[in-house]
Formats: structure tokens, sequence, C-alpha cells
């Protein structure tokens, strides 16, 4: 498959769930708002996913998918790649049950690490404990669920990978209405954050099962056996423990995140929590979604000593990343108090919240192409097997990112916290690229270059009508439901068709892309199998 509908098809399904994470979302802040049980919860949730975006999609995938690849396409083929995946799938299963006893038996530990201020308010310690204990099986469920995930997309078959984590929003929307039922008017809100946790575990059984099926039925057979520490094996837990650090800068920034935001007024864990949901929808239906496209198809190139498709596969992934990442961060920081208002008030969540939460999302998405670009330069490394040189660039930002939080969070409170989060993956983005371009593996080039600053001019276009319709609009982004709808569309609308115009005028839109975006059955050819064809 080409680039463009690799990524088209994970980004379309992460959409999608993105769509459904952010209903589940707009429905927690209603019914919990930014209070004890929804911070409790918000902890619980975050410990068994951050694991999962840091081991399963990210160390775990970024070292599994090349090696599971160059076996697939080596002279063994189905039956080695099978043997090699049956060999881990022996070994992970045990790591993963060992890991997720010692850490619910570690529970009370690794909850008072994360959060020891919780033991301020009376009963939201305990209630994070018992959360975190209920929702984190999951880890070792959605684990399995991204290794199979990892099988198909060697096989560029992305779509299951991408459709499962609509089954998770699905459940935690199911918990969230069993919760608010059976709660009743007034009822305690540990009731709704149970019944949530209770759907975490669920819907790492519904995402394993689906897997399992689609794996099934793409021909993939697995077989348990007894667990043995081949040479393969080996390799991959070498290469699995600097990744985790390299691929998870993120999700470790997530961490020391969640420990200021804790120690910070209550509430504050829940805003950057929904906060991150606002930024986190273009990163996952771009970032995410080229990051996975990429890593099978730049792996190929480079063991078949393909450099220059390999340089101009990075190309074009860069050239789609800024197109969509910068009028989607521009927008997000112009509009944000509107998307706040408009999605989350209501309910048990106040306008001063919503306030607090606009600021947040301002200071996140600050980041956001950084955040997406570290999604492309990432796999230059992973590709070549090596999951070494990132762990530099990694520790560089995350002690960075330690040491601006320590300045501030004290004066500038919850928004500091995520303008330091922002500031860390740029500096990760900028240290990732200079050493990618002093290896001679990935460089700039005059034609790359001058995209991206014409892009920048259409953004700016379109970040200024933005702020020009804004206070034209202001006082429907709180009516009612039509009003809100109807204004909201007006700014994604006319944003959009700004921004696409003004680009089209200055040639920042690639005629090339432009035709292979509008064709709807292309040419099988070898060529469209391997790379996007933009020149």
């Amino acid at each position: 498959m080409s680039l463009i509908r690799n990524v088209g098809t994970i980004g379309g399904l992460t959409a999608i769930s993105r769509v459904f994470g952010f209903a589940r979302d707009m429905l927690l802040a209603r019914v919990l708002g930014a209070g004890l049980a929804a911070d409790a919860f918000q902890l619980a949730f975050t410990l068994p996913n951050t694991f999962r975006r840091l081991f399963a999609e990210g160390a775990f995938s970024v070292a599994f998918v090349p090696m599971y690849s160059k076996e697939l396409h080596a002279e063994g083929g189905e039956e080695a790649a099978a043997k090699f995946a049956g060999d881990v799938l022996s070994v992970f299963v045990w790591v993963l049950l060992v890991f997720s006893a010692i850490a619910m038996i570690a529970m009370p530990g690794i909850v008072w690490l994360l959060a020891n201020k919780f033991q301020d308010v009376p009963g939201k310690f305990e209630l994070s404990v018992l959360l975190s204990r209920i929702t984190f099986p999951y880890l070792g469920l959605v684990s399995l669920v991204a290794m199979l995930s990892g099988l198909l997309n060697a096989r560029s078959r992305f779509g299951p990978g991408a459709l499962a984590p609509v089954l998770l929003n699905i459940c935690l929307i199911s918990g969230i209405a069993a919760g608010w039922y059976l709660r009743g008017a007034g009822g305690d809100d540990t009731i709704v954050a149970t019944s949530l946790a209770v759907s975490v575990a669920a819907a790492g059984l519904a995402q394993l099962a689906y897997l399992i099926w689609a794996a099934r039925r793409a021909g993939v057979r697995l077989k348990v056996s007894t667990p043995k520490l081949t040479p393969e094996v080996r390799r991959l837990g070498a290469l699995i423990l600097p990744a985790t650090f390299g691929a998870g800068i993120y999700q470790i920034s997530q961490f020391v995140d969640t420990f200021f935001a804790t120690s910070l007024p209550q509430g504050s864990l829940t805003l950057l929590k929904l906060a991150d949901r606002l930024n986190q929808m273009p990163l996952g239906i771009v970032g995410i979604a080229l990051g996975t496209a990429i890593l099978p198809m730049l792996s190929r190139h480079i063991h078949t000593g393909e450099m220059k498709e390999a340089q101009r596969l990075q190309s074009n992934a860069f050239e789609m990343a800024t197109l969509l990442t910068f009028p989607a961060a521009a927008a997000l920081a112009v509009c944000a108090p509107a998307f706040v208002t408009a999605f989350f008030e209501g309910g048990k969540f106040t306008h001063g919240n919503g306030l607090i939460m606009a600021d947040i999302v301002i200071a996140l998405v600050a980041g956001l192409p950084a955040y997406v670009i570290v999604k492309i330069l990432n796999p230059g490394f992973f590709a070549r097997e090596d999951t070494r040189t990132p762990v530099g660039t990694a520790l560089i930002s995350l002690l960075f990112n330690i040491a601006v939080n320590l300045v501030v969070v004290r004066r500038f409170g919850i928004v500091g916290l995520a303008a330091a989060t922002a500031a860390s993956a740029s500096l990760n983005c900028l240290l990732l690229y200079a050493i990618l371009h002093r290896r001679g593996w990935f460089h700039f080039s005059v034609r790359l270059g001058g995209k991206i600053v014409r892009q920048l001019l259409a953004t700016a276009a379109m970040a200024a009508v933005l702020w020009w319709l804004m206070p034209l609009l202001s006082g429907r982004f709180s009516g009612s439901v039509f009003d809100r709808i109807w204004s909201l569309s007006a700014l994604v609308g006319l944003g959009m068709a700004v921004f696409f115009v003004v680009a089209f005028l200055v040639g920042a839109l690639d005629k090339e892309l432009l035709r292979m975006l509008r064709r709807r059955r292309p040419t099988r050819t070898m060529a469209d199998d391997e790379i996007l064809e933009v020149e």
C-alpha cells in the first residue's frame, strides 16, 4: 500500500475512535465534573493506559515490527515469522502476568509515588488504589492486542489495530451510563468511577477477542508453547529496553505531569487529562497514523539498501504531518475557549473549570507539531534496529521537563505544567532531527523547506480569520445545542476553507499529493505498494 492509503486507513479509523473518546470525555465531565472521584478515576486510567502506550504500542511495537517484518520477507517467509512470533508470545504472556500481579499487589505504593498528596483528601487515596487495581489488568490484555496489531501491520493490514480503540471508548461510554443510572440523582460519584474502572477491564477483553478474530481471518496462526529465550527473543528484549525510553518520552512525561498535577488543587489532574483529549485528536489521527504506517515501509527500504527511497518516504511523511498539524495546532490555540465551552461546560463541569482548561489546551498545543514530528523521526532509528540513540535525546528532554516543572508549576500551576511538556517535546524533536541529519539518514531539502514555509503562511492567514471571528460568536458557544453546533461549524468550516484556499494559492499543496488523495482506486503498481509517489 502507499503511504497515503495506509495513513488514510489508520487516520480515518483513529478519527472514529477519537470521536468516541471525545464523546466519552464530554459525558465524564458533565457526570463527574472535576472533583474527587474524577481525579481518582483519571489516575487509575492513566496507569495502564500510559504503560500501554509506553510498552505495548511504543517500545514493543517499534522493536517487534521491524524484526517480524524482516523474518516475514526473508527466505523463511511465513514459517519463520510464525515461529518468531510464537516464541515471543510464549515469553511475553508470562512477563505480562508477572508484571501485572506485582503491580496490583504494590498498587498502594505506586499510587503513593504518583499522588501522595491525595492522602490529604479523606477517601481519595483509597479510592484511587481500588480503581487502579480494577483497571490494571487492561494493560496485559491490550499488550496482547498490540502484538497482534503489529503482526497485521507488517502485512499492511492496519484496519483492525486502528479500530480496536473504538471498542474501548464504547465500553467506557457504557460504563458512564451504567454508573450514572446506578448513582441516581444526588448519589455517590464513586459509583460512577467504579463502573468506569470495571468497563476499562471489560474493554481489554473485547479488544483482544476482536484482534484474535482479525488475525485468524488474515491467516495468522500463533501457538503458545513453553517459554524459550531464543537468540531472536533475547535480541528483541535487548531492543525493547532502550526503546521503552526512546519511543516513550511523551508517555514518560505523562507520569511526570501526573506527579506534579496531583500536587495541585483538586480537579487539576482531571482538567489536564480532558485538555489533553483535544490535543490528542490531531496527534492520534496524524502522528500515530504516520508513525505506524511509515515503520514497516521504511524498514523494507533500509533492509534492501534503497536509501534514496527511505529519504523520500520520510520527506513525504514530514510534509503530510506539517500540512495537517500546523493548522490544527493554530486552530486549537485560537479557538480553545470556544471548544471547551461548547463541548464540556454543563452539569458538574463549571465555567471556572472551562476557563482553566482552555488555558491548558493552549499551552499543550504549542508542542503539537513536535509531538507529531517525533512520531516520524523515531522510525528513522527504529527501522535500523537502533533503539539506543533516542535514549539520549529522551533523557535530555525528560530532565529538561522536570527542571522546568520545578520552576513553573509553583508559579503558573497546571498551565505551566502543560507548557513545560510542550517545550520538552520540542527539544526532543530538534535533537532527533539533528542526529538523523548528522548521520546522513534524513535531511531537509530545499523543496521540503519551501513547502513548510508556505504551509505556515496559510496557517497564519487561517489563524487571523479565526481570531477575528471568535468575539463575534462568543455568546453562542454557551447557548442552546443548536447555537453551539452552528457556531462551532462556522469556525471549523471557515477556518478550513481559508487555510486550504490560501495553501493552494501559495503552493503549499502538492499537485501530486492532491491527485493521489482524490484518486479513489489507485493503480496497484509495485511502486504504489512501497512508497508515496510525490516528487
